[in-house]
């Protein structure tokens, strides 16, 4: 620009004097504005890397927002944005953290407990005086410990592989009837021993899509905790029903039901209500509730202590 300028005047001094006074006075106008406005961008420019450094540092709370026009100011409102993203990300990346710490935790302490008795029946079944009834007895109580330690493994198992994702949950066409009878089977036995009776009502045209094995077990996870907190005698009743918006299976038991403290916690892992048995781990309505929320469905309870609990879930038909 001081060339051009430079030119530009000695080319006016051929016209006249004036004519070489304004276009000196003009250039030199220019290249001060220019200059001026140079060296401002320059230093938006390095506070912008001054404030992305700060960035990278771990430092989320600045404001770099003018609310301007112009093209740095768009430049600042993106960045802002994308460090609002960093934030959430990295609060999330802490709660996962936590989570996962407790998770351990948790686990830890639920394998640490049967492990611990299997350790001390070892140690008292190495005794070569020990009688025959009570060899008999540690060896029954660690093959107890033996399936419980498989049931909480492979449980877990399971809500890692729904957590990460890589279950591939089938859409099949399921009759709720069917669903009911498969998901039955295999608390018979533990209801037939407690003198429970279960009721089910329902059409035999309902039915929903998801996946039969995957729902069956969320199905008989819900009945184990109904059959756990029911009494001797007691009634267990299955319902379902269909209509445009959703599919709905209701199962509710006569038991003792749920204190009001501990209902908003009962599908989180590891959580034992004060009702629950020593024997309870707190995982089975986590993995009802992750199963059921995976295939587009919602699950709710409903519980008065001493008067009973009433499950209540959703297949949607179609995403809301």
């Amino acid at each position: 620009m001081c060339i051009i300028s430079l030119c530009a005047t000695t080319l006016g001094t051929f016209l006249s004097m004036y004519a070489a006074m304004l276009v000196f006075v003009s250039s030199v106008l220019l290249i001060g504005c220019f200059f001026v406005f140079t060296r401002r961008r320059y230093r938006e420019i390095e506070n912008l890397s001054n404030y992305l450094r700060q960035i990278s540092a771990g430092d989320y709370s600045l404001d770099v927002r003018d609310n301007q026009e112009g093209e740095l100011s768009i430049l600042k409102n993106n960045i802002y944005k994308v460090t609002s993203m960093l934030s959430e990300q990295s609060s999330l990346l802490q709660q996962d953290k936590s989570q996962l710490t407790d998770a351990i935790s948790d686990i830890s302490h639920q394998l640490k407990t049967p492990l611990t008795s299997m350790m001390v029946m070892a140690d008292l079944l190495s005794d070569d005086h020990l009688r025959a009834d009570k060899r008999k007895e540690f060896i029954h109580n660690l093959r107890i410990q033996l399936e419980r330690l498989e049931w909480l493994v492979s449980s877990l198992l399971k809500l890692s592989k729904i957590d990460a994702g890589t279950v591939q949950f089938k859409k099949d066409h399921i009759v709720v009837g069917m669903l009911v009878q498969i998901a039955l089977e295999p608390v018979l036995i533990p209801m037939d021993i407690k003198e429970q009776t279960v009721n089910i009502n329902g059409e035999d045209t309902v039915s929903l899509i998801g996946d039969l094995n995957w729902t069956a077990e969320a199905i008989i996870n819900i009945l184990k905790n109904c059959i756990e907190h029911t009494q001797e005698g007691g009634e267990i009743s299955i319902s379902f029903s269909e209509n445009t918006l959703f599919t709905e299976i209701i199962i509710a038991d006569n038991g003792k039901g749920i204190s009001k403290e501990d209902l908003p916690y009962i599908f989180k892992r590891f959580y034992k209500g004060k009702n629950s048995n020593t024997d309870s781990v707190g995982i089975g309505l986590a993995i009802a509730h992750s199963i059921i929320s995976t295939q587009n469905g919602d699950i709710d309870v409903q519980s008065e202590k001493g008067k009973g609990t009433r499950f209540r879930i959703k297949f949607y038909k179609q995403v809301i």
